[in-house]
């Protein structure tokens, strides 16, 4: 056989089947599927449907289906060969070599599918095993259930000194050493004299193709001092990790169900986004974003939504991805970016807050246009003719990178229009004007009066500035508003101050409320001071309200820390509290907090304590004077006012940095214990 299931399937992966059929027939859109005029017999209704998430075509007035081979040798009157190398041309893929031992190659091929199920099988009897007890105890502090352990086919690799379980596993089924080291599932070398297991004392999460076969594996180190707390398979003849995706199968049938293409990081983060009712999630292979994943998105949606964490790691992702994607971006097809809130990945967001938290942060997703505007712009200064100069010349080159000619022209027009009316004076149309250039061409004309942009800096993934607005049609809502300045910054939009009642409960509160839940006797001395905290979340409002109604009680005067605890517990959940409870303790994405856990001991109590409240005062302080220095900065974009502008933005990153020192507290102190 000269070409082989793998390469079959790799072509018809490559290509849609509407982009073959749309060089014969003209297509257009139908709900999910496609549909034009029969290009086998004549006709004046169309007939013919074209679904890309099946891979097939069927033409009801004849009755003919297939794939894209079969539509080929149809239309062109191909055997079968000669369509799949003009496939193969049209794909870019290589055609395999002709070999005598192609069949034994392919034969090959199924037995290292076959091992690595009998590999998947292991590690799934581990996990349930008594073996598998601490690989459990994590995956339900991550609030994974054994149902959906089950569903993502989760195991366990025992933990060392075991260094050979799996190889003598797989030695007594029959498997060669060879077909383990072949797979992966072995570390071998010259200067390794006995092979043994690669993964060990590690949550194991099977990697599948498209077809559902189990290709890969990724490991979760359950100790910290590991060197990588991810490990993933190497590359083999089954994995190539920038080729596949994660949930892969699952994500391409829920999105052609309807469900919206949403992009994660890890595995943690794709299984929380499904069990939160969004089974289109899928993520990259401990790499950043690909060509070919990129491909397999777009056959998937044609804009997917790539959610980053709410960081500056975060950021530099999504911008990294967009650049990626800029030069293949064809008519209909693009990328949308979530930002999610400061410190949260998908996993946090989903315990905290659920489903409703998620969906905030999924509607606000902005295009990619959105995106490279957005960074153009961040912490720029165009006071200049030569930097505003610069700005045009990096839009223009942005644009000149898109390889589609219709695309690359209105990416062209968006951005001319976007600097036109970011830097065009009060009153004048400023001097960027013109369809196809960046720059008016002709003498007269107003110059620029005022050349810092006039709504302010724009945010990282949107606010002002962004939008769309064409000329030549009906004027659309204004891009830079010429009210007053509205705040911008990603700090301050993404505050509680700005954004309202949120689903998710911030950590920081949820911790001072879970320091008062478990030790009730703070309130002694704190009562005045915990009264006046501000607090962004209703719902922490109430608990709050609750705790100090508790406290009034006598009995939470027991000299008895412990008895304490329990009985301000019972009085809020006796109160009708206990959802409200529950979502707070939804809110703390770590255990490292010791000080705010029951049983730690009284000084690291009091200085957790501490620390909390100055850093939550700090915080609500600091997020104030940066709605000023914003107002200021919109108001008289002067150098003064940007210098404080960025000053508050570092004290502000200072105080996060500081806020992740708490974690771990008192364990290294030595003072952690039973009771007080």
């Amino acid at each position: 056989m000269r070409f082989t299931p793998q390469f079959l399937d790799e072509l018809r992966a490559r290509l849609s089947v509407s982009e073959v059929v749309g060089k014969r027939v003209k297509l257009k859109k139908a709900g999910r599927e496609w549909k034009g005029l029969s290009p086998f017999q004549q006709e004046k209704t169309p007939s013919f449907y074209v679904n890309d998430q099946k891979g097939f075509y069927h033409d009801f007035s004849s009755g003919k289906h297939g794939d894209i081979i079969s539509f080929v040798m149809e239309t062109d009157g191909l055997p079968f060969s000669e369509a799949v190398e003009r496939l193969a041309s049209m794909a870019g893929l290589p055609l395999p070599a002709v070999t005598p031992d192609a069949a034994r190659q392919e034969q090959r091929r199924r037995t290292l599918h076959d091992v690595m199920e009998l590999a998947a099988k292991f590690f799934s009897e581990t996990l349930a095993s008594r073996v598998g007890a601490k690989a459990r105890g994590y995956l339900a502090d991550r609030a994974i259930s054994p149902a959906t352990q089950v569903q993502f086919r989760l195991g366990y690799a025992p933990p060392p000194p075991d260094r050979f379980a799996l190889k003598e596993h797989l030695g007594k089924l029959g498997v060669s050493v060879e077909d383990m080291i072949e797979t992966g599932l072995l570390v071998a070398g010259n200067d390794i004299p006995v092979p043994y297991d690669r993964f060990r004392d590690r949550v194991m999460f099977p990697i599948t193709d498209i077809r559902g076969r189990v290709i890969a594996f990724g490991g979760r180190a359950l100790e910290k001092d590991v060197p990588a707390k991810y490990l993933n398979s190497p590359e083999t003849p089954l994995f190539h990790k920038g080729d596949n995706l994660y949930n892969h199968p699952t994500a391409r049938k829920a999105t052609h169900d309807g469900s919206a293409l949403i992009v994660v990081e890890g595995y943690v983060d794709v299984i929380a986004m499904v069990t939160s009712g969004f089974p289109g999630a899928v993520a990259p292979l401990g790499t950043a974003l690909t060509e070919n994943q990129l491909a397999l998105l777009w056959k998937m949606a044609d804009e997917p939504i790539l959610c980053f964490d709410g960081d500056r790691a975060g950021q530099k992702a999504a911008y990294r991805a967009a650049d990626l994607a800029l030069p293949f971006l064809a008519p209909g097809k693009s990328l949308r970016f979530a930002l999610l809130p400061e410190g949260q990945d998908p996993d946090d967001l989903a315990r905290s807050g659920g489903r409703a938290a998620i969906e905030e942060v999924i509607a606000a997703a902005r295009p990619l246009a959105d995106m490279l505007w957005s960074r153009e712009l961040e912490g720029g200064n165009f006071a200049t003719p030569e930097r505003r100069a610069a700005l045009e010349a990096r839009i223009k080159e942005l644009s000149n990178g898109i390889r589609d000619e219709v695309v690359r022209r209105y990416y062209r027009d968006e951005f001319v229009e976007r600097l036109r009316r970011t830097f065009a004076p009060e009153g004048g149309r400023g001097g960027f004007a013109g369809r196809g250039n960046f720059r008016q061409g002709g003498g007269g004309g107003g110059g620029f009066s005022q050349f810092q942009p006039r709504g302010g800096q724009a945010n990282r993934f949107g606010g002002q500035g962004f939008g769309g607005g064409r000329r030549g049609g009906p004027p659309g809502p204004s891009l830079i508003p010429s009210g007053p300045y509205q705040a911008a910054s990603p700090q301050l939009a993404a505050s509680p101050i700005m954004r309202g009642q949120r689903s998710a409960i911030s950590r920081r509160e949820a911790l001072i409320l879970q320091c008062l839940i478990n030790h009730p006797w703070l309130l002694h001395d704190h009562l005045e001071e915990v009264a006046a905290l501000e607090l962004a979340h209703p719902e922490v409002h109430k608990l709050r309200a609750a705790i100090i109604a508790a406290f009034a009680n006598d009995h939470h005067h027991s000299p008895d820390p412990e008895e304490q605890a329990e009985k301000m517990r019972a009085d809020i959940e006796k109160g009708g509290f206990l959802q409200v409870l529950q979502r707070v303790e939804g809110g703390i994405t770590t255990a490292a907090v010791w000080g705010a856990r029951e049983g730690a001991a009284r000084d690291d109590v009091l200085a957790t304590w501490h620390q909390l409240v100055a850093l939550h005062r700090q915080y609500h302080s600091l997020l104030r004077e940066l709605k000023d220095a914003e107002l200021a900065l919109g108001e008289d974009p002067s150098e003064a006012n940007l210098a404080w502008l960025r000053d508050v933005k570092a004290r502000l990153a200072e105080v996060d940095g500081t806020e992740a020192l708490i974690e771990g507290f008192g364990e290294l102190s030595g003072r952690f214990q039973k009771s007080v």
